[in-house]
């Protein structure tokens, strides 16, 4: 296996877009990332654009915005994941020796739905019952609080820090500090959670550039190397499910360590799913950032912080950047990226060198989540 690097990243900033569709985000960004680096649409061998809810043909829509025409691309859907899906697939292409060039992209136009809670597939028991998932999370943040004693605030603590990353980052959807106070008054969701508490639906596009050594040394731009890249489903039982243990994240971490030959000691940087404050608290725990049912202090204490022992969504994550939810992988990958490359600016973790990745999604019947990605990057070969 041929070592994949990621040498260029672009962002459509997130936000409410309801004049823009998917392919016209997701184009803008594939189109921005080409033109920053001065590379010709003709160099790029293959495409693949992971989008939930982008419909048929997006990947065509999408890079044939950016002139990229005729090469083999794809439209990759895994929920949540599916940009980290796309990412996946490209990886695996690089490093098998098929291709040297290849774009990868996510976008998603969420404004069409409306406020609330998104759209969940009807061919689901669990949907088909009323289940959507503020709800589900809900049900972890409780069972959380009762097992750990950790309390409402210890939430908000998580989207605090998340909205005050979030306000130094020009491509988030929230760009404005929040209090304790201002969390605890917005309106409740699903108890416990409040508005504060949950990512918003967004609109926005993210693309990254995966290449072989020689193609990114003849490229000449700053690179990352890409150590692990993983993706795993959800096991199907009927059977007790742990509510505050996601399973699928632990499963697909240990393949990433094993694979990178690193541990959750060696991370920097750590962009992860945290659609709700409970899920920073839960990933946080199965990824081996702290001890299971201590995260919530390690995020009191200034662990998880910039300037911390690990620094954990320092863009915002989906608390603050949005979650446009097929451009979720793709954007954590653009961030981690100009984590490593000395090029996040105001967000900049000092002497970043590793960091982690980190996406999981699709609430179906008989799994804790259908689909999860992880990769991890280092900016040292």
């Amino acid at each position: 296996m041929r070592p994949v690097y990621v040498v260029a990243a672009a962002v459509a900033p997130f936000g409410k877009q309801p004049d823009r569709s998917a392919p016209e985000l997701g184009g803008s960004a594939a189109g921005n990332l080409l033109r920053g680096i001065g590379l010709s649409p003709d160099s790029v061998e293959a495409g693949f654009v992971g989008s939930v809810y982008g419909g048929s043909l997006l990947a065509q829509r999408v890079l044939q915005r950016a002139g990229i025409s005729g090469p083999p691309v794809f439209t990759v859907e895994n929920a949540c994941a599916s940009s980290g899906a796309a990412a996946h697939l490209a990886w695996q292409a690089i490093a098998a020796g098929v291709y040297d060039c290849v774009l990868v992209a996510g976008a998603e136009n969420l404004t069409a739905f409306g406020s609330g809670a998104l759209p969940l597939t009807s061919a689901d028991v669990e949907v088909d019952q009323g289940q959507v998932m503020p709800a589900a999370y809900a049900m972890r943040a409780q069972r959380y609080l009762h097992e750990t004693g950790a309390t409402v605030a210890d939430l908000t603590n998580v989207t605090v820090k998340n909205r005050g990353n979030g306000a130094r980052n020009p491509r988030a959807h929230f760009q404005k500090e929040v209090t304790a106070a201002d969390a605890g008054a917005s309106r409740l969701v699903a108890d416990p959670l409040r508005l504060m508490h949950c990512c918003p639906n967004t609109d926005g596009a993210a693309a990254v550039l995966l290449t072989s050594e020689g193609f990114a040394r003849d490229l000449g731009t700053p690179r990352t190397l890409i150590r692990a890249s993983v993706i795993r489903s959800g096991r199907f039982h009927t059977s007790f499910r742990d509510m505050t243990w996601p399973e699928i994240t632990e499963r697909s971490a240990k393949a990433a360590y094993d694979m990178a030959g690193l541990g959750p000691a060696d991370l920097d940087v750590v962009e992860l799913h945290d659609a709700f404050a409970i899920a920073e608290l839960l990933h946080a725990e199965a990824l081996g950032l702290a001890d299971r049912g201590t995260a919530h202090r390690a995020v009191a204490g200034g662990e998880f912080h910039r300037d911390g022992r690990v620094a954990v969504s320092p863009s915002g994550g989906l608390l603050s950047r949005g979650h446009p939810v097929g451009a979720t992988g793709a954007s954590q990958l653009a961030e981690a990226y100009w984590q490593l490359t000395g090029a996040a600016g105001a967000l900049q973790v000092p002497g970043a060198q590793v960091a982690l990745a980190h996406t999981t999604g699709g609430g179906i019947y008989g799994v804790d989540n259908g689909a999860c990605s992880i990769h991890i990057l280092t900016a040292q070969d």
